[in-house]
């Protein structure tokens, strides 16, 4: 369990995908970089067995904005993407309809 506080902590905001790559390094890694209103940033996320650039490019998703950054393969990023796993495999989570890019997930 964590506190009230603790979550309150933490920045969830949609984020649209502008550019996608394999990651130079790493085979499960795509490199992606993602409009988030007021910034863009760069994330690496473990998704490439499910997504291609080509189909992860212009989805609206959730991002955790206030991660710190970190080194993955050689490759920095600067937040996390969120995603649900189950027996059939990953799944991006995304937004319904339009809504600019940073909104605040409530």
């Amino acid at each position: 369990m964590i506190t009230y506080d603790d979550f309150s902590k933490i920045e969830l905001r949609t984020g649209k995908v502008l550019e996608a790559s394999a990651h130079p390094n790493a085979d499960k890694l795509l490199v992606l970089k993602v409009d988030l209103g007021d910034k863009q940033i760069q994330l690496v996320a473990g998704i490439r067995a499910f997504y291609t650039p080509e189909t992860i490019v212009g989805k609206t998703i959730v991002v955790l904005a206030n991660l710190e950054p970190r080194a993955l393969r050689g490759v920095e990023s600067q937040g996390m993407l969120l995603a649900a796993t189950d027996d059939t495999g990953t799944k991006v989570l995304t937004v319904d309809g339009e809504i600019k890019p940073g909104s605040g997930i409530k």
